[in-house]
């Protein structure tokens, strides 16, 4: 039979078909296209990114313990804590809060930490508070111009006045325990649960207080702290009894 197909129709839907992507005619033969081989080339999977180098982890009471070791007197301490910049506290603070008082005093008062008057003064124990502990030791003729010096745990105010953190205290327990070395006092009064847990590793300071303890080969008393005293002045009786505790063991040291 004769085709009715010309062969420029015919061209035609080839070119259509080659349009459309047919690229094999039909054979004589059926193909299983399911048994020939993958010939197609296998996209490579990406590599691996390498993971980032993780930061060397800083141990920051190493380093603090390295740089109070260093110092050799009280101006060396505290230039070695003003260039210590691995405590968090301190980009908030306004300054340091060293110490304040006569170095060397017998007697010396560990506080907490600073709040918003010793931050912006750079002395501990100012404002109210600061006031209080003053006619407290003029009680027992001590004076900070004369016979005490004064420091706190931490040197830079916690955010809101907050209590110091665990590993705040930690990072920073070697600057105080050269700054008592350097101070070399007679008897060290502690002041608040956060002194006596860094000085006695204790807290309770309601027992704990008025009862004398042992910390850096130096008696220890813990007493309120001031800023407490304002608060509940109901406990100031239990506080003029420790005073006269602390006046007594100097009396007889002397």
């Amino acid at each position: 039979m004769e085709s009715g197909l010309d062969h420029l129709t015919a061209r035609a839907l080839l070119e259509w078909q080659v349009e459309l992507g047919v690229t094999d005619a039909i054979g004589d033969a059926p193909v299983d296209r399911y048994a020939l081989p993958d010939t197609a080339p296998k996209a490579k999977k990406p590599a691996a990114a390498a993971a980032p180098a993780k930061p060397a982890q800083v141990d920051a009471a190493a380093m603090a313990q390295q740089a109070a070791k260093s110092a050799g007197s009280l101006p060396e301490l505290r230039a070695a804590m003003d260039a210590f910049d691995l405590c968090d506290l301190k980009r908030g603070a306004r300054q340091l809060v060293f110490a304040d008082g006569t170095p060397g005093a017998p007697v010396m008062i560990v506080g907490e930490a600073p709040g918003r008057d010793e931050d912006r003064e750079g002395k501990p124990f100012v404002g109210r508070a600061g006031q209080l502990l003053d006619r407290m030791l003029a009680a027992i003729d001590l004076d900070r111009t004369q016979n005490v010096y004064i420091t706190n745990v931490l040197p830079w105010r916690p955010p809101q006045n907050r209590d110091p953190k665990p590993e705040e205290i930690g990072m920073m327990k070697p600057f105080l325990d050269r700054h008592i070395a350097l101070a070399k006092p007679e008897v060290l009064v502690v002041m608040g649960n956060i002194s006596c847990q860094a000085v006695l590793g204790k807290r309770g300071i309601t027992r704990l207080r008025g009862r004398w303890d042992q910390a850096l080969g130096l008696p220890v008393i813990p007493m309120f702290h001031p800023a407490y005293l304002l608060r509940q002045p109901q406990m100031k009786r239990q506080a003029w009894a420790d005073l006269l505790e602390l006046r007594a063991k100097l009396g007889a040291g002397s």
